[in-house]
């Protein structure tokens, strides 16, 4: 199975929204009653992804997530077109992100940013490259857009955190001839971020499970790859990862007991988990039970839990209607192959596609964010 991660974006707020003779948006603004950055503890939250593609579902869904988590992650690709040329556009892109975080503030949530150049499902390529663009981070357009969309999310929304790339070190492993290149374009990014809001906690995730060679190739296992975070010291403010185990191990309790260990001794920065998860139930040809999502949860708050862990990021905290999903997907035009990897994680959440009942992991899940 290759590891690829879901696409997670506010793609379908816009079509949603289609139509409506006024704005479906809380208004006015509102702001959270106290921001869980400035209470010392883990914030733990969600991908903003609502078991189906509804105004109803989007709603609920984030109503939901206001009840079991502090923050959402924001996860976004890059509209290449729109910011070539420069920071201050016009962006439908911003403007669905303006009422995302209307909704995200509503119901008591903070926000944690990523942009993401590559496709959610296969990070071994870009996502949305116009036609006839060169597919490589030396690609000058490449550059201007990632850098300009950058630069417009931090004037937007200010975020306290804010990521230049996801799951990296799989697209730099594919393409060790164009790792220099996004290599020198995180850094002219940081750089710039830093130039005008130097409080910003800037970072670039790494796929957990690919870099202790378990997700195929020929390395030896657990023998990791330091050498791909490290790359980029000292313009990482903190150590961020993603981890999907079962991938690798078939049921939680086969998850090491030192498998996430090795970061607390190998850098003395903050860490986090950007997204991850584990399934519930047979999925695919992937096993899964209630009790795997227990162990594996029990797993990070063990090994990595407590003051070092800044934020975790579960992937789901509703299952997926695949259907309701691949038929927004082919209406969007995504790859059918895209639509196939999506089905390895709708059964990933920690409530059924229901969006109500809760599975055995959220009992406790909440009991980690309720006692840090």
């Amino acid at each position: 199975m290759k590891h690829l991660a879901i696409p997670l974006t506010l793609l379908f707020f816009a079509s949603l929204a289609c139509g409506q003779s006024a704005s479906p948006f809380p208004d006015p603004p509102y702001t959270p009653e106290a921001s869980v950055f400035e209470s010392g503890r883990t914030a733990y939250g969600f991908f903003p992804t609502p078991p189906e593609v509804s105004m109803e579902s989007v709603f609920a869904h984030y109503k939901s997530m206001g009840q079991h988590a502090d923050v959402s992650l924001v996860q976004e690709s890059i509209p290449w077109v729109e910011f070539v040329n420069g920071v201050e556009v016009e962006s439908q892109k911003i403007s669905d992100m303006q009422n995302a975080q209307t909704l995200t503030l509503a119901n008591n949530l903070d926000s944690i940013y990523i942009v993401d150049p590559l496709n959610g499902m296969n990070r071994r390529e870009f996502a949305g490259l116009p036609e006839g663009w060169d597919a490589s981070f030396a690609n000058p357009d490449v550059r201007a857009a990632f850098k300009n969309f950058t630069l417009r999310i931090l004037r937007e929304f200010k975020p306290r955190y804010l990521g230049l790339a996801s799951e990296i070190n799989t697209y730099m492993e594919a393409y060790p001839e164009d790792a220099e290149n996004f290599l020198s374009l995180y850094q002219e990014t940081y750089a710039a971020i830093k130039a005008e809001s130097p409080e910003t906690q800037v970072f670039v995730t790494f796929q957990w499970d690919q870099l202790n060679n378990l997700a195929g190739g020929d390395g030896v296992p657990y023998q990791v790859k330091w050498e791909q975070i490290e790359v980029f010291e000292p313009q990482l403010d903190l150590w961020v990862i993603s981890s999907y185990p079962f991938i690798a191990f078939r049921t939680g309790a086969e998850i090491p007991d030192d498998y996430y260990t090795p970061l607390l001794e190998r850098t003395d920065k903050p860490l986090a988990i950007a997204e991850g998860g584990f399934v519930s139930r047979q999925t695919q040809h992937i096993p899964g039970t209630p009790q795997d999502q227990i162990d594996y949860l029990n797993a990070i708050h063990t090994q990595i839990g407590g003051p070092r862990l800044d934020f975790w990021i579960y992937l789901l905290l509703s299952d997926l209607n695949q259907a309701s999903y691949a038929k927004f997907f082919r209406q969007q035009g995504i790859k059918e192959d895209d639509i196939t990897t999506l089905g390895f994680f709708v059964n990933v959440g920690l409530q059924e596609k229901d969006g109500k009942t809760p599975k055995p992991a959220l009992a406790l899940w909440d009991s980690f964010r309720m006692n840090p």
